[in-house]
């Protein structure tokens, strides 16, 4: 079963969607109970970086979350503003991120030469992978995602980078360290491209 977790900011019911297209069970986790019985966990989320956090901590449910992710191993995905919570910090905001993958979350500029390019970033565009790892296995090479951001991780390891787009600059539109991923783009509104991610993060330890 995984556990999408409810703090009151997120696309929970695309998600939710998306999770029983490709035949897996989920339930929405507002309890720390709920966190405990999870499988997995996805970590939704969109807006600013400050209320998610503030959203987060008001929810209570980070040390159980991380009880079970750095103790019981369990996977996690952060979706969006909810991978961005995963660094240290962001532009975005004074308060402290979550920490887990190391890196900071930075502002796209508006001072591209490329005068195609505008922030936020919205709409579909490639990816490209810099490492293996199960959550993409089988993907297309062509294989494009739906983004909306104003926003991106740079990884403080470039091993951590799974995978990346280009916007101006090279970002980090995937992460990955162990057990803990995040996607800055939003597979529950990328068709069969996001079909395959979720269907991959749902197989994950089974």
């Amino acid at each position: 079963m995984i556990a999408i977790v409810d703090y009151g900011i997120g696309n929970l019911g695309s998600i939710a969607n998306m999770l029983k297209k490709v035949g897996a069970k989920c339930y929405f986790a507002r309890s720390i109970i709920d966190i405990k019985k999870a499988e997995k966990i996805i970590l939704p989320g969109v807006g600013h970086f400050s209320s998610g956090m503030k959203a987060l901590q008001q929810s209570k449910l980070i040390p159980v979350i991380e009880d079970r992710i750095f103790n019981d191993n369990i996977p996690i995905l952060g979706i969006c503003l909810g991978m961005q919570l995963m660094s240290d910090s962001s532009e975005e905001s004074n308060e402290k991120g979550l920490g887990w993958i190391p890196g900071k979350v930075k502002r796209f500029s508006n001072l591209y030469e490329d005068i195609s390019i505008r922030v936020p970033h919205m709409g579909w565009n490639r990816v490209e992978a810099q490492k293996d790892s199960p959550l993409i296995n089988d993907f297309e090479e062509k294989s494009k995602f739906y983004f909306v951001h104003s926003y991106y991780y740079e990884c403080k390891n470039q091993k951590d980078v799974l995978l990346t787009t280009q916007y101006g600059v090279e970002f980090a539109s995937a992460i990955q360290k162990g057990n803990i991923m995040g996607a800055q783009f939003h597979p529950e509104k990328s068709h069969k491209y996001g079909m395959k991610l979720m269907k991959n993060f749902s197989g994950l330890g089974n």
